[in-house]
Formats: structure tokens, sequence, C-alpha cells
């Protein structure tokens, strides 16, 4: 039987590539104004990258309650759900928990460099976002380290110009609840809004896999001309999350949600407080300069390392650990346009130096007759102590010009400097990690590119480089310091769009070739051990397309996809040799269709029914075994009547049994369970002027 839900504030988010119009003449995917392309706004048509936006419409016929379900909306893009907004990524990579893309807030990172976290996105205060930006392929020649596969940026909701506001509720019947609220107006020259929301699961599918989640952000806006804003935003989130790890292959055949794991969680607090001053000097010329602290910690019992003891059957061991940072971010851009052949320069500098401490302490594991991880015993006993001072400065230019009507050419160069000052507090070994040491890293990245357009045809192509300095985590986790350098990947693309029967019918594409080269991975030494090493090589070449069509105002069809191929070109994994094979995680297709009916006899009604795919694909390096991957259809409906708004989501409504990961180790296989069939109910009422 249903639970009686709760639903979500829908001040989030939208449409993909194919942005949903509420006006279909009034408005084109080429008109669309971006800010992530090149830190300025600027239209779609004018930036040579794949970019898509993702607007407040489709959180209006979307209701999500994860940002996968509208990221994945988005052609070459696949968010993975490992339940309770924890997270994998893909954008032009495998499904990978590695440092390769950006997350942003506002166009700033929300992590520091050298502290990469996968479940990044879980710091994010849905309730607070306007839209998200996605760009696809690298990034880093203007916003630095990790954007190699993509860059999500998430733009906050700014305050309204009258009194309105939101409160929400939603559930789900499998144990989900969550109740948003967002509230704002403008007061002479201040203007306010606080956006949240509090979110939590009991009795899902699996055992032991309960969380909860409280996001609020307030923002404070000064008008003190017409050219000069002063933004303030404090963002605070409190998430816990039970850790019930994956299924093993006999769990997975049988459909057996217990877990052995009854203590195991991870818990994450982030606070983000920005002050920004823009002045707007004249219509060719605005600066801005932002200011940003980070206060993050990472608190966790992971399953990941818990370990059997081999003397003792019946005890195990595993560890306590808190990894915690703090952030200085100091941020200056300045834009000026420029008479000569339409050009305009967009330069900017920054500094973030951000301390960061790791603690883990071992602990002490009872197992029961079954096998099950019953209970633990902290210990004083301390595994790894250490504190790194993360410095990042960091300078960048992009110049772009218009030498004939329709064509446009674009440049930009950045430059970082990073010192890692690392400083352990116990004596260096191969359990406790490296003795104290400095490193220092510097990378020049550049990017070329250009677009052309002619009567609602375009096309673009650009160069551009990607890197990822060395985590923390990688560099000093061994006695032996290693000498790393950045990974570097090179990505050569090429695209278009075209506009067709009035705005009615458009389409995009993207092609790309992208290699990776000093890629860190586990070398296996003369004496047996394993030490990081620059010493792996992949490619990665794909197509990206979508295409929307709206006949009308009553509907729309879109579908977005992409068919790539992710592969090893050099790559020895633990003493064995994979080049030449695919890698893992690496699907060949994905795609998202969608049709949404607006019935103009029944005004505010609206139906959509959506089908996500996501093909077959190797399980490990080595490529001795496939997962088929999955199909889903989603239905949605929602109602809008005066100040009310209800709706039902019907996800997996064919109750799809399928994993939204699977892998294959030396310890055997895993799947990570995806969702059941979910009938999502909500209810809304938006209050003051409309």
């Amino acid at each position: 039987m249903m639970k009686k839900g709760l639903l979500s504030i829908i001040i989030l988010m939208g449409v993909t590539t194919a942005a949903i119009a509420q006006d279909t003449t009034a408005i084109t995917e080429l008109q669309q104004l971006v800010i992530s392309a090149s830190r300025t706004k600027q239209k779609r048509s004018e930036a040579p990258v794949a970019i898509s936006t993702i607007t407040a419409q489709t959180l209006q016929d979307t209701k999500p309650n994860r940002l996968d379900q509208v990221l994945n909306k988005v052609s070459g893009v696949f968010m993975v759900s490992l339940s309770n907004e924890q997270h994998e990524m893909s954008i032009r990579q495998p499904m990978t928990t590695k440092s390769l893309f950006l997350y942003l807030e506002d166009g700033i990172p929300i992590r520091t460099t050298g502290l990469y976290n996968h479940n990044a996105l879980l710091e994010m205060n849905m309730a607070a976002t306007k839209q998200i930006e996605i760009i696809r392929g690298p990034a880093s020649s203007l916003y630095g380290a990790e954007a190699v596969g993509g860059a999500v940026n998430i733009i906050t909701v700014a305050p309204p110009p009258v009194g309105s506001g939101m409160v929400s509720i939603q559930g789900n019947n499998n144990g989900y609840r969550r109740a948003d609220v967002q509230a704002g107006t403008t007061i002479g020259k201040w203007g306010l809004v606080l956006s949240g929301y509090y979110a939590n699961r009991h009795n899902g599918p699996i055992d032991y896999s309960d969380f909860h989640k409280t996001a609020l952000t307030l923002r404070a806006d000064y008008k003190a001309s017409e050219r000069t804003t002063w933004s303030n935003s404090i963002t605070y989130v409190d998430y816990y999350s039970d850790m019930t790890g994956s299924l093993d292959s006999a769990h997975f055949a049988r459909k057996d949600y217990s877990t052995p794991y009854s203590f195991t969680y991870r818990s994450t607090t982030a606070l983000r407080i920005r002050t920004q001053l823009i002045q707007q000097w004249n219509e060719r010329s605005q600066t801005q300069v932002t200011a940003l602290f980070r206060d993050n910690s990472v608190k966790q019992n992971p399953a990941y390392y818990i370990a059997n003891d081999r003397n003792d059957p019946s005890k195990a061991n595993g560890q306590l650990n808190n990894s915690s940072f703090n952030s200085y971010l100091f941020f200056a851009q300045h834009q000026q346009q420029l008479g000569w052949l339409g050009s305009k320069l967009i330069g900017g500098i920054s500094a973030d130096i951000s301390p960061s401490t790791y603690i883990a302490r071992y602990i002490r594991i009872n197992r029961d007759a079954k096998g099950n991880y019953a209970s633990y015993q902290q210990t004083d006993s301390v595994m790894s102590d250490y504190a790194t001072g993360i410095s990042n400065l960091a300078a960048y230019a992009h110049y772009e010009m218009s030498p004939l009507k329709g064509l446009k050419l674009v440049g930009a160069l950045r430059y970082d400097f990073y010192h890692f000052d690392f400083n352990n507090h116990l004596p260096a070994s191969a359990a406790t990690g490296a003795p104290n040491t400095r490193t220092d890293f510097n990378r020049l990245t550049p990017k070329a590119g250009f677009t052309y357009n002619y009567k609602g045809i375009g096309i673009y192509a650009n160069y551009s480089q990607g890197y990822v300095p060395p985590q923390v985590s990688e560099l000093f986790n061994s006695v032996k310091v290693p000498y790393l350098q950045p990974q570097t990947f090179f990505n050569y693309e090429a695209g278009g769009w075209i506009s067709l029967l009035h705005n009615k019918l458009y389409a995009d594409w993207s092609l790309y070739l992208m290699d990776g080269s000093n890629e860190i991975i586990s070398v296996r030494q003369d004496d047996g051990t394993f030490q990081n090493q620059n010493a792996g090589k992949t490619r990665h070449r794909g197509v990206e397309y979508g295409v929307t069509y709206r006949p009308s105002q009553q509907w729309m069809f879109r579908i977005s996809a992409t068919n790539a191929q992710h592969t090893f070109t050099e790559y020895v994994e633990k003493g064995s040799d994979v080049s030449g094979n695919e890698m893992s995680a690496a699907p060949h297709f994905i795609s998202n269709a969608e049709v949404m009916y607006h019935p103009a006899f029944v005004k505010g009604l609206r139906v959509g029914i959506e089908w996500q795919r996501l093909g077959k694909y190797w399980m490990d390096n080595a490529n001795t075994r496939q997962y088929n991957g999955f199909n889903l259809v989603n239905l949605r409906t929602g109602y809008v009547l005066g100040r009310c708004e209800v709706w039902v989501n019907a996800l997996n409504v064919f109750n799809k049994y399928y994993a939204s990961l699977a892998s294959r180790s030396a310890y055997g296989d895993s799947y990570n369970l995806g969702d059941p069939r979910e009938w999502n109910v909500g209810a809304a009422f938006r209050f003051g002027k409309q």
C-alpha cells in the first residue's frame, strides 16, 4: 500500500539541451543565455563548447528528489545513484569515483582541489537551485583542476522582486519523505530569500539504508545603485546516511536485500559563506570580486574498509575516519568589451588557501554466527593522523573576437600553482603515511575554438586540455613519497546545431576525442609492494546528440543520447596488462527520451513519459564479465489549480529489477541495487504575489 507523500519545492531546475519554453516562438535553445562557458553571460550559439542548460521549467515538470533525475536528461551525462543522494558520475568518462569532474556553485568550486569527493553533489541545496549548466569536456582553462570530463555549475535563485514563496511536501512508498520551503522578498534596496529542505528515509528496500539531510540557504542582495550589487549567501548542509555497501552476486540473484553491515555510516557537514561585489562600470565594462569561506567535514565508519580477521572468524577490523578542511578563497574578474572586431577580454585571478586534516582510528568488530558485523569497539589505536596545507594561486584570460559576421573566435589560457604542505603527526610508515614533505605543482592550460552561425544553423570546434593534480591521498598515503605529475587530458571536438520549422525543431550534436596521459595507477614494485605512479594512458571518443520537437504549445518530444568508447592505451593494473581493453563501467550507449503533454482543454494539467537506457558494459578492466545495463520507464503527472499543485510520479513504473552499478573485483561481483518502483506523491502551495 502506498505511503502518504511529501514533496519538494519546485524552484530548482529545468530542462536540458532540449529546453522547454513557456512560449515556443519566444525562446529557442540558440537564444538561451549561458554563464559557465566564459564566466559571463553569452548566447549559447556563441559558446564553442558542448554546454546544456537545465532550467526551471523542467523542475516544474519533473519534480526531482535527486539531481540525477534531471542531470540524466542531458546527452552525454549519466549520474549514477548509489542511494540517498550518494553518487558517481559519467561525463565523457566511465562511471567513476575518480576526480575528473568539477562541481560548482555560482561558478565557484564547492570543494578544494586535492580533496575530491565523488559524493560532493550531496553537499548542494537543491531547494536553492535556479538552473544548472553542464559543460561536457575539459574546462580547466577557466576553472582549473578536475574539470576534465565536465563541469556542473549549479546557479542559485536570487531574491524575488515581491514577497512570495512556496511550501511543499512529498513522499513515496519506499520510505522517502521530504518537506521544502522557500520565501523571499525585496525591501528597499535589500532582497532576501531563504530556501531549504529536510529529507529522510526509513525502512527502504535494503536493510540499514536510512538517511536524513537538512539543507538551508539564506541569500541577501543589496542593490546599492543601478550599477552596483552586493550579494551574500550562507549555505549549510547536514547529511547522514547508513552505508550498506553493495550486494554480492548471491544476494543480488536471490533478491535478498539483507546486509551484513548494521553500523557503517557516512556523515557530512558543509558550510559555505560567500560575499560578492559586482560593479557595472558601463555597458562595456564589469568587475566582480568574491570572497568565500568553506568549512567541510566528512566522517565515516566505511563498509569498504572492513576486513575479516584471518585468525579469528568471529572478529573483523575497520576504522572511523574524519576528513575535514577549511577554505579561504578570493576571486576577482574583470570583463572588458573592446571596439575592435567585437572583441571581449575576460581576466581573473584567484587564491584558495585550504588547511585540511585527516584522522583514522582503528576499531575492533564482532561478527555473529551468520558472519554479519554485529558491533564494534573503539580503541586508542590511531591509524592515520595528518594535516595538509593546500594552496592554489591562479590567473586566467579569455579573449574572443568576431572577424566576420556569424564567426566568433575564442581563446583562453590559465596558469595554476599548487603547494601541498604535508605534516604527518605520526611516525612515517607504510600504514600511517609519508614523512613530512612539501610538494609544488604548476600548470599552464590552453583552450582555443570557434563558432559560426548562419540562419539557424551553427557549427563549432575546439581544442582544450584538462588536468588533475594528485590527490592528497594519492601523494602521501605511503611511506615513500612518489614523484607524481598531474594527470593531463587532450581534447579535440567539433559539433553543431540547427533550428528548423520556425524553431519548433531543434537538434545539436558533438563529436570528441580525448586522450589521457600520466594517469595515476598503483604499480607493483620489485619488492612486491605497490606504489602510485604516472603510468597510465587512456582514450575516450564518442558522439553526443539531442533532438527536440515542439509541434505546438501542448506537445514536446525529446531524445538525448551518446555513443562512446573508453579504452586503455597503456595500462598495467597491479601487475596485469590491460592495454587495449575497454575500461570498466563504460557503456557504449546511453539515452534518455521524453514526451510531455500539456492539454489545452485542461489548463494546468501535465502528463509525461520518460525512457532511460543504459547500455551494456564490462564489470572489470580485464573484460571478463559484462553487465547488460537496463531500461527504465517513468510516468509523471501533475495539476496546478491557482496557488495549489499536486502530482504523482511513477518512477520505474514496470518495476525493473536492476543494478545502478555493477562491478567485479578479486573479492567477487557486486551490485548496487537500483530503485524499485516508486510512487512519489506531492503537494505544494504558493503564497504571496505570483
